[in-house]
Protein backbone atom coordinates (compact mmCIF):
# COMPACT_ATOMS: atom_id res chain seq x y z
CA UNK A 1 0.00 0.00 0.00
CA UNK A 2 1.62 3.03 -1.06
CA UNK A 3 0.60 6.27 0.16
CA UNK A 4 0.11 9.47 -1.69
CA UNK A 5 3.65 11.54 -1.54
CA UNK A 6 2.99 15.21 -0.24
CA UNK A 7 4.01 18.30 -2.09
CA UNK A 8 6.97 20.46 -0.44
CA UNK A 9 5.59 22.36 2.22
CA UNK A 10 6.74 25.67 4.17
CA UNK A 11 9.50 25.47 6.48
CA UNK A 12 7.23 25.66 9.77
CA UNK A 13 4.87 22.77 8.31
CA UNK A 14 8.23 20.61 7.41
CA UNK A 15 9.46 21.06 11.14
CA UNK A 16 6.64 19.11 12.68
CA UNK A 17 6.77 16.47 10.64
CA UNK A 18 3.06 16.08 9.00
CA UNK A 19 -0.14 18.19 8.21
CA UNK A 20 -1.40 20.30 11.22
CA UNK A 21 -4.69 20.01 9.28
CA UNK A 22 -7.30 18.57 6.92
CA UNK A 23 -6.80 22.17 4.44
CA UNK A 24 -2.44 20.96 4.78
CA UNK A 25 -3.01 17.15 4.22
CA UNK A 26 -5.17 17.51 1.23
CA UNK A 27 -2.73 20.20 -0.31
CA UNK A 28 -0.42 16.55 -0.36
CA UNK A 29 -2.75 14.68 -1.77
CA UNK A 30 -2.68 14.25 -5.92
CA UNK A 31 -5.60 15.08 -7.87
CA UNK A 32 -7.06 11.93 -8.52
CA UNK A 33 -7.84 11.26 -4.93
CA UNK A 34 -9.05 14.83 -3.53
CA UNK A 35 -12.85 13.95 -4.26
CA UNK A 36 -13.07 11.17 -2.93
CA UNK A 37 -10.86 12.68 0.06
CA UNK A 38 -13.78 15.51 0.28
CA UNK A 39 -16.52 13.04 -0.10
CA UNK A 40 -15.45 10.66 2.63
CA UNK A 41 -14.84 14.05 5.10
CA UNK A 42 -18.40 15.35 3.85
CA UNK A 43 -19.71 11.96 5.04
CA UNK A 44 -18.28 11.46 7.85
CA UNK A 45 -19.09 15.31 9.12
CA UNK A 46 -22.45 14.37 8.78
CA UNK A 47 -22.18 11.35 10.50
CA UNK A 48 -21.18 12.39 13.75
CA UNK A 49 -22.17 14.43 16.76
CA UNK A 50 -22.10 18.14 16.06
CA UNK A 51 -19.35 18.90 18.87
CA UNK A 52 -16.93 16.47 17.05
CA UNK A 53 -14.06 17.97 15.69
CA UNK A 54 -11.85 17.51 12.98
CA UNK A 55 -7.74 16.78 14.05
CA UNK A 56 -4.81 15.20 12.98
CA UNK A 57 -3.25 12.13 14.43
CA UNK A 58 -0.56 9.62 13.30
CA UNK A 59 -0.28 12.49 10.47
CA UNK A 60 -3.53 11.41 8.76
CA UNK A 61 -7.41 13.36 9.34
CA UNK A 62 -9.62 11.96 12.00
CA UNK A 63 -12.61 12.98 14.04
CA UNK A 64 -12.40 13.30 17.36
CA UNK A 65 -15.78 12.92 19.97
CA UNK A 66 -14.47 11.51 23.45
CA UNK A 67 -11.61 9.52 21.96
CA UNK A 68 -10.93 9.27 18.20
CA UNK A 69 -13.91 7.81 16.23
CA UNK A 70 -12.42 7.07 12.95
CA UNK A 71 -9.46 8.24 10.57
CA UNK A 72 -9.44 8.80 7.08
CA UNK A 73 -6.49 8.85 4.50
CA UNK A 74 -5.80 9.25 0.34
CA UNK A 75 -3.20 6.81 -1.00
CA UNK A 76 -2.43 6.34 -4.82
CA UNK A 77 -5.12 4.23 -5.96
CA UNK A 78 -7.53 4.30 -3.19
CA UNK A 79 -8.60 6.10 0.32
CA UNK A 80 -9.17 4.22 3.32
CA UNK A 81 -11.36 4.40 6.55
CA UNK A 82 -10.32 3.39 9.76
CA UNK A 83 -13.23 2.63 12.27
CA UNK A 84 -11.28 0.01 14.04
CA UNK A 85 -10.95 -3.44 14.66
CA UNK A 86 -14.70 -4.32 16.16
CA UNK A 87 -16.44 -1.99 13.80
CA UNK A 88 -14.94 -3.33 10.70
CA UNK A 89 -15.84 -7.10 12.08
CA UNK A 90 -19.90 -6.10 12.48
CA UNK A 91 -20.12 -4.87 8.57
CA UNK A 92 -17.96 -7.28 7.56
CA UNK A 93 -20.65 -9.29 5.04
CA UNK A 94 -20.86 -5.44 3.62
CA UNK A 95 -17.73 -5.28 2.98
CA UNK A 96 -17.00 -8.31 0.55
CA UNK A 97 -16.60 -6.31 -1.75
CA UNK A 98 -13.77 -3.78 -0.71
CA UNK A 99 -10.23 -4.83 0.13
CA UNK A 100 -10.34 -4.67 4.12
CA UNK A 101 -7.70 -5.20 7.28
CA UNK A 102 -8.34 -5.80 10.49
CA UNK A 103 -9.29 -2.03 10.72
CA UNK A 104 -9.14 -0.41 7.64
CA UNK A 105 -11.46 -0.36 4.62
CA UNK A 106 -10.28 1.15 0.79
CA UNK A 107 -12.30 2.52 -1.63
CA UNK A 108 -10.83 2.41 -5.02
CA UNK A 109 -10.56 6.03 -6.75
CA UNK A 110 -12.13 4.55 -9.63
CA UNK A 111 -15.28 3.85 -8.44
CA UNK A 112 -18.02 5.80 -6.72
CA UNK A 113 -17.75 6.00 -3.01
CA UNK A 114 -20.39 3.83 -0.30
CA UNK A 115 -21.54 6.81 1.13
CA UNK A 116 -24.86 5.17 2.85
CA UNK A 117 -22.18 2.06 4.13
CA UNK A 118 -19.34 4.75 5.59
CA UNK A 119 -22.41 6.53 7.46
CA UNK A 120 -23.37 3.69 8.85
CA UNK A 121 -20.27 2.86 10.14
CA UNK A 122 -19.21 6.21 11.62
CA UNK A 123 -22.39 5.95 13.08
CA UNK A 124 -21.61 2.67 14.94
CA UNK A 125 -18.31 4.15 15.70
CA UNK A 126 -20.08 6.56 17.45
CA UNK A 127 -22.78 4.22 19.07
CA UNK A 128 -19.32 2.91 20.25
CA UNK A 129 -17.98 5.54 22.20
CA UNK A 130 -20.86 6.24 23.34
CA UNK A 131 -21.89 3.26 25.24
CA UNK A 132 -18.41 2.92 26.61
CA UNK A 133 -18.31 3.78 30.41
CA UNK A 134 -16.23 6.83 31.82
CA UNK A 135 -13.43 5.72 34.27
Amino acid sequence: MKKVKYRKRSSTAKSSGGPKNFDEYAAGVEQLAHSHLNKIRATIRSAVPAEATEIISYRMPAFKYKGVLVWFAAFTHHCSLFPTASVMEKFKTELRSFSTSKGTVQFPLDKPLPTTLIKKIVKERVAQVESKKRR
